[in-house]
């Protein structure tokens, strides 16, 4: 069930009218109807799946008890979470990699002269269990360290993994801040409904009238890549940009809109990154419910490793430095990075992604700079010059990156930058550019005069009549602008 279908504008209102119903009724029945709900709104997209996330809760719901209640000794609790991270991994690893590792041992040995057929096993991806084994996988792993306690609670915990706003993708949430949500009795607020509302309308103008219009301008320029000009294709890059923030920032949007509504908060997943003055602050912004799970779960724990290492080195070889060197944090990163391009997909353009975003950010890792700090242009209506160039620059390398993530091949993505550089104009017609252009600026501006706020949308402190202008307008824009194309959201293929 897409979000941007009118199934879902059906599903929505009824789940809020049962769920607010049962204010009053024992807090397990209400759980039990956003469980419900959220195994409806999963099965509609392949039943079949449905096991394997009721299993994969349930097994994690049990490791952690056993983690916290039986487990005797550290030894007896690490062997439950390597068997935790080892099922997940593995489901996610069989689903997710099995075909693209397959291709690569078959490729591999052909070099050998060793021939081992062309068949392959057809997988179906599940659709967001990249996003729910993350979140279970955190769990276990907070439950391990002690950062959070266990519940007893099978309804809740399964709701919590389940919860259909936020379930096939993202925000990716974390148990010690969502699931306490499912244990205690949840309060209507007319204001929260409201934002709610305007939220959701925002999430669908980027989807619906941006993204989805945007995706035919793209298509165009990566499908004709061999007959286009650099400027084209950059102008094609720079659109595909905008058009997966708007799809993706337009989901989280109507998640976190559709789970305020049924009085739940999730957390916020982009922050205006287009504003970005060093990539370090663009990672901070973008996809941050993700970009947090890695840092929190693959890089610190790299770095404390490191550290530790490091002063068991010292006490041998005292001239040694306080702390590591600036490039072994480069590494880690780099390597982050990496991992976080493969968690998108099973392709080496994804790998290469990831790896060019983490060269990226070496340069400030080694000079240790702290990055920017705070909304740019905070007390004043536009940004320095200097800001400006930073931005740009920013911006820049990130559209010239995702050539990579919106190519199918490595040579898809060759050829592109080639004609970049050896052919940077051709007498082609360039016009064509002009609508896409005017129509991905919109959210950009829209969201410049809103960066201090938390969504686009967020216009309740408005006159009435202004406010409702606004809406009708929108409106208005989506029926006669919207695709007519209802298009899956990217993020759904990861």
């Amino acid at each position: 069930m897409l979000f941007n279908s009118l199934a879902f504008a059906v599903f929505l209102p009824a789940v809020f009218v049962l769920a607010w119903s049962l204010h009053r009724a024992p807090l397990r029945l209400q759980n039990l109807l956003l469980l419900a709900a959220s195994y409806l709104f999963y099965g509609l997209w392949d039943w079949r799946f449905l096991a394997l996330l009721a299993g994969s809760s349930v097994l994690d719901y049990t490791l952690a008890r056993l983690m916290a209640e039986r487990a005797e000794t550290e030894r007896a609790r690490k062997r439950l979470l390597i068997l935790s991270l080892g099922v997940n991994l593995g489901v996610l690893g069989f689903f997710k990699y099995f075909g693209f590792f397959v291709d690569q041992a078959r490729a591999l040995l052909s070099l050998f002269g060793l021939d081992i057929g062309t068949a392959t096993l057809e997988i179906i991806l599940p659709v967001g269990i990249s996003f729910y084994t993350f979140q279970t996988l955190s769990y276990s792993l907070d439950v391990y360290r002690r950062v959070v306690t266990p519940t007893r609670d099978l309804v809740a915990f399964l709701a919590f993994v389940s919860f259909f706003p936020q379930l096939v993708a993202g925000p990716i949430e974390r148990a010690e801040d969502l699931l306490p949500q499912f244990l205690k009795r949840r309060v209507f607020q007319e204001a929260r409904a409201r934002d709610a509302l305007r939220q959701i309308l925002w999430g669908l103008v980027k989807k619906v009238l941006i993204a989805d219009n945007l995706a035919g301008a793209v298509e165009v320029a990566f499908g004709q890549h061999a007959t286009l000009d650099g400027l084209s294709l950059g102008i094609g890059a720079a659109l595909f940009f905008v058009q997966i923030y708007c799809d993706f920032s337009g989901y989280s949007d109507i998640a976190i809109g559709a789970a305020r509504l049924l009085g739940f908060d999730l957390t916020r997943n982009f922050a205006v990154p287009f504003f970005s003055r060093d990539f370090t602050e663009f990672w901070r912004r973008w996809h941050i419910s993700l970009n947090t799970w890695l840092r929190d779960y693959v890089f610190l724990p790299l770095e404390v490793s490191a550290r530790r290492r490091h002063q068991v080195r010292r006490r041998t070889q005292p001239s040694l430095p306080r702390t590591p060197p600036a490039w072994r944090t480069a590494a880690h990163m780099g390597f982050v990075f990496t991992l976080s391009g493969l968690w998108h997909g099973a392709n080496w353009t994804f790998v290469l992604w990831g790896a060019l975003c983490g060269l990226y950010l070496v340069p400030e890792l080694l000079r240790r700079r702290p990055s920017a700090a705070g909304v740019v242009a905070q007390d004043r209506m536009w940004p320095t010059v200097g800001e400006l160039a930073r931005m740009v620059g920013v911006n820049l390398a990130i559209t010239l990156s995702l050539v990579l993530f919106r190519s199918k091949t490595l040579g898809q993505a060759g050829d592109i930058y080639a004609r970049m550089v050896t052919e940077p104009w051709l007498a082609v017609d360039h016009l064509q550019w002009l609508e896409p252009m005017a129509l991905a600026a919109f959210p950009i501006v829209i969201e410049w005069f809103q960066r201090r706020r938390p969504h686009g949308l967020d216009i309740g402190h408005w006159p009435q009549p202004a406010r409702w202008g606004v809406y009708l307008a929108l409106i208005i824009a989506l029926v006669l602008h919207g695709s007519v194309e209802s298009r899956e959201f990217v993020y759904f293929q990861f």
